[in-house]
């Protein structure tokens, strides 16, 4: 976090945004469902239309201010440091796609099954939910309805790194759309230790740069401690602005948000013109 650009984040800023959102979600769960209101906590408004999807998690909201090139768009982990799943509790609500797949002949090494996967994920004491083939998921989820069910149903998705490329074909764009939910890569194949590499995977976020100037990748949730989210939103600019063009010059802003609430900035660059119209405001 010693770096030049991010001496450019304030962190008061993020800290306040962070114990807002967190204030405001509790706030939420005590009620039965109404309109959300954040007035009471920013005067911010909302930075962009979203269709309300209320699946507890924080996300960081990223707008660049060009677009970014192709070779840019290929999902980036970013490791956090508090995980918001926890793939060694029994209540992780997880689903593993694994590539079964028949190996070709000069491969010595035998396809994975569910049964052989479902062995060593008890025998690592770890708790995955799913267990997917890729083959089953290429045959028995081809209508929208069930693509439908199957992301509805788990919290993360995890894939064997081998079929990252052929999933946004077959899971459609309800996964890939919002960035919701894409899933993580993991090498089960090249790893002998699965724990390691799950539990890697699950304290990662994905950052999806697309054909436009915003994204927005995971940082947290809801039962989170605000310092806890604190550190990953910090973790998450600092591998961001590592990765995308010109490093923080080339951001427009960042803004925190639940899926259903309102967008709160913890970073903006604004025009010149835009800058001085504030300052005179002031």
């Amino acid at each position: 976090m010693a770096s030049t650009a991010m001496a450019k984040i304030n962190e008061d800023q993020v800290r306040k945004a962070v114990k807002a959102l967190l204030k405001w979600k509790k706030l939420q769960s005590k009620k039965t469902h109404e309109p959300q209101n954040l007035n009471s906590l920013s005067d911010e408004e909302e930075n962009e239309e979203d269709e309300v999807v209320d699946d507890n998690f924080i996300y960081l909201q990223l707008t660049l201010k060009k677009i970014p090139p192709k070779e840019l768009t290929t999902p980036h982990k970013i490791i956090l440091p508090n995980p918001f799943f926890h793939p060694l509790e029994s209540f992780a609500n997880i689903c593993l796609i694994i590539d079964d797949r028949p190996r070709k002949p000069h491969n010595s090494k035998t396809k994975l099954d569910v049964e052989t996967v479902q062995k060593k994920l008890k025998s690592e004491g770890i708790s995955i939910t799913k267990v997917l083939k890729f083959t089953k998921l290429k045959s028995e989820y081809k209508s929208f309805d069930s693509k439908l069910d199957l992301y509805g149903s788990y919290e993360l998705f995890l894939a064997d790194k081998r079929v990252m490329n052929l999933l946004p074909g077959l899971l459609g764009k309800q996964f890939y759309k919002k960035k919701r939910k894409v899933p993580v890569p993991v090498d089960l194949r090249g790893n002998s230790n699965w724990k390691e590499e799950i539990e890697r995977a699950c304290s990662s976020t994905l950052l999806c740069l697309g054909s436009g100037t915003c994204s927005v990748l995971k940082i947290g949730r809801g039962g989170m401690e605000s310092g806890e989210v604190m550190e990953n939103v910090l973790a998450a600019i600092d591998g961001i602005i590592e990765f995308v063009p010109k490093k923080l010059n080339g951001v427009r802003a960042f803004h925190l948000k639940f899926s259903d609430s309102l967008a709160l900035p913890v970073y903006e660059d604004l025009p010149d013109q835009v800058q001085n119209t504030e300052k005179k405001k002031k």
